[in-house]
C-alpha cells in the first residue's frame, strides 16, 4: 500500500511537468499546421511520456540538434516524415524553440523514468548547443547568421543552461565537470547579452531581434524584420535576467534600464482586435480575418514589435521592407499575419517591483 501511494503522488506531480514541457512544442506545431499537414493526424498525449521521447529520439540528428516544425507529438511513421522534409529542411537549429525544448523534455523524461537513453539524447542535444555556442557567446538563428534574440533562440539556450546550473530537479543527475561547461558557455552569453543592450545618448535601453557577430550593431533578418529595438524579445530577456539569483551590478542595471523602457514605451488606451472577414478583404480576397487598432480606455498596455534605434517611435513593415507607421497603412496579408503589437511589457512590469525590492534587499545585507 505504501509503494503504491508513492506511485500516485509521483504522477501527480509529474503531469503537470510533461503539459507544461508540451507546451514548449507549440510553436512548432503551428508552423507544421501551416504546412499544409493539416490537423487530422493521430497525436500522442500529454502523458505518453515515453511515446513523444521516443519521437524525439528518432527525429534527432547525428550532430545531436533537431530540425525546427516538426510535431514532436505525432503518432506518424518516423521514417516518412524524414523522407518527406527537404534535405535543407532536416538540418538542426535552434530557431523557433527547436532543440533547447526536446533537451528539456528529454530530461524530465529521465527523471521520471530512468530509460538512460532519454538522458544520452539529452547530452547529445547538450554538446550540440555547446559546439554551436559563437566565440562572442552568441547562437544564430535560421533566417541571419547573427546573433539571434528572435523566436527564442538566445534566452531559449539561457534559460536551459540556467536552469542546469541551478540543478533544478530534472537536471539534478547532470555531473559536476559538464555542469561547469554549461556555466562557462552561460557566462559568455550572459556577457554578450549585456554587451548587446542598445545605448543611446549614454542610456541603456532594450535589445533588437539580430546583431551582427564582429560590430554587436542591430541587423536586419527577413525583409520586414529591420533593425529596432523589439519589444517582444526585450521581455523575454528581462525576465530572464529577473530570474538570477544573485544578479551582478551589471544585470541589475541592466533591468532596471529595461523595465524604464518599457514603462516609458507603452501604448495606453488602445487595443487590437481580430475581425472575421469570411468574404475576404477587398484588396486581398483570400485573407479572412483583418485586424484593427481601436480605441479602449480599459485596455491593458501594449507595445509595438518594432521601435527606431535612434528615437524609439515604433514602425511596421511590408514584405518589401517599406516602414510605415500603422496597421491601416500595412497590407492586407501582413496587418493580419504577424504580432506586431502586443502585451509583452506587462509581464515586465508586473514582476519589476518585487524583482527590485529583492535585489535591494540583497544589497542592504552586504553592507
Amino acid at each position: 500500500m505504501r509503494k503504491l501511494l508513492v506511485v500516485i503522488a509521483f504522477v501527480a506531480v509529474s503531469a503537470p511537468a510533461f503539459a507544461q514541457q508540451a507546451e514548449g512544442f507549440d510553436q512548432s506545431v503551428n508552423r507544421w499546421l501551416h504546412s499544409n499537414r493539416g490537423e487530422n493526424y493521430p497525436r500522442f498525449t500529454p502523458d505518453q511520456v515515453c511515446g513523444i521521447a521516443d519521437n524525439i529520439i528518432a527525429y534527432q540528428n547525428e550532430d545531436g540538434g533537431w530540425p525546427k516544425n516538426l510535431d514532436m507529438m505525432s503518432r506518424l511513421d518516423r521514417d516518412s516524415v524524414v523522407a518527406a522534409l527537404k534535405p535543407w529542411r532536416r538540418r538542426s537549429t535552434l530557431d523557433n524553440s527547436a532543440t533547447h525544448t526536446q533537451v528539456e523534455y528529454l530530461c524530465e523524461a529521465y527523471r521520471t523514468t530512468g530509460e538512460e537513453r532519454f538522458r544520452d539524447a539529452a547530452l547529445r542535444g547538450m554538446e550540440y548547443i555547446l559546439s554551436t555556442q559563437y566565440p562572442n557567446g552568441g547562437w544564430r538563428g535560421w533566417d541571419a547568421d547573427a546573433i539571434t534574440f528572435n523566436d527564442d533562440v538566445m534566452c531559449g539556450v539561457l534559460s536551459l543552461w540556467l536552469e542546469i546550473i541551478y540543478a533544478k530537479p530534472r537536471f539534478a543527475w547532470v555531473d559536476p565537470a559538464f555542469r561547469e561547461r554549461i556555466r562557462a558557455s552561460w557566462d559568455r552569453g550572459l556577457d554578450l547579452v549585456l554587451r548587446c543592450q542598445w545605448v543611446r545618448d549614454g542610456v541603456r535601453t532594450v535589445w533588437a531581434q539580430q546583431y551582427d557577430h564582429e560590430t554587436l550593431q542591430p541587423v536586419k533578418a527577413r525583409s520586414y524584420e529591420l533593425p529596432g529595438l523589439a519589444a517582444g524579445e526585450s521581455a523575454n530577456i528581462v525576465m530572464l535576467l529577473m530570474r538570477i539569483r544573485k544578479p551582478s551590478p551589471e544585470v541589475v542595471e541592466a533591468v532596471k534600464a529595461a523595465a524604464a523602457w518599457f514603462d516609458a514605451n507603452k501604448i495606453t488606451g488602445k487595443r487590437i482586435v481580430t475581425v472575421a472577414v469570411p468574404e475576404g478583404l477587398p484588396e486581398d480576397r483570400s485573407v479572412k480575418k483583418d485586424r484593427r487598432m481601436v480605441d479602449d480606455p480599459d485596455a491593458a498596455p501594449i507595445w509595438a514589435r518594432y521601435y527606431e534605434l535612434g528615437d524609439d517611435r515604433f514602425f511596421l513593415c511590408t514584405r518589401e521592407g517599406v516602414k510605415v507607421c500603422s496597421l491601416a497603412e500595412m497590407p492586407a496579408e501582413r496587418r493580419s499575419g504577424y504580432a506586431w503589437f502586443g502585451d509583452w511589457g506587462n509581464k515586465v512590469l508586473k514582476k519589476y517591483p518585487s524583482w527590485l525590492a529583492k535585489v535591494e534587499k540583497q544589497a542592504a545585507r552586504k553592507k
